[in-house]
């Protein structure tokens, strides 16, 4: 099977960080959703293309743990990894580290679902998800 991944540096900016000068806690998410961002233009799983396929895909499950903190000015990379399943669902896994000194910043995970337009959960694979799956051999 092939492994997935992705990376994205980024710059901490101003309104992230705290009164500590630590990155608050919400804006973990936003890092997340960029690098979902980068690996859908890298693979063709945007957005834009679960929709155009009748479909969405909600987050049902995010988490992050802490290793050291964010801080500003930092250019940190985060790095995504897709984790195949054999389930209707798209996982993926996160790194950051600073690009300084390669330490590991933080870590994470998520999971997403398939509903329909109706918004009615997909207890299996849509047809496009079954073809990208084949494309970039993902799938045994």
């Amino acid at each position: 099977m092939s492994e997935l991944k992705a990376s994205k540096e980024f710059e901490i900016r101003f309104s992230e960080v705290d009164s500590m000068d630590f990155v608050w806690h919400g804006s973990y998410p936003l890092y997340f959703e960029d690098a979902r961002e980068a690996f859908g233009a890298n693979y063709g799983l945007d957005y834009m293309t679960i929709f155009n396929a009748g479909c969405y895909a909600p987050l049902v499950e995010l988490n992050f743990q802490y290793k050291k903190p964010l801080r500003y000015r930092m250019r940190p990379r985060i790095d995504i990894s897709y984790e195949p399943t054999e389930a209707a669902k798209i996982i993926f896994n996160y790194e950051i580290y600073d690009t300084e000194d390669k330490s590991l910043i933080a870590t994470g995970r998520s999971v997403q679902v398939f509903l329909d337009r109706d918004y009615r959960l997909l207890w299996e694979n849509p047809p496009f998800y079954e073809a990208w799956k084949k494309k970039w051999k993902v799938v045994e």
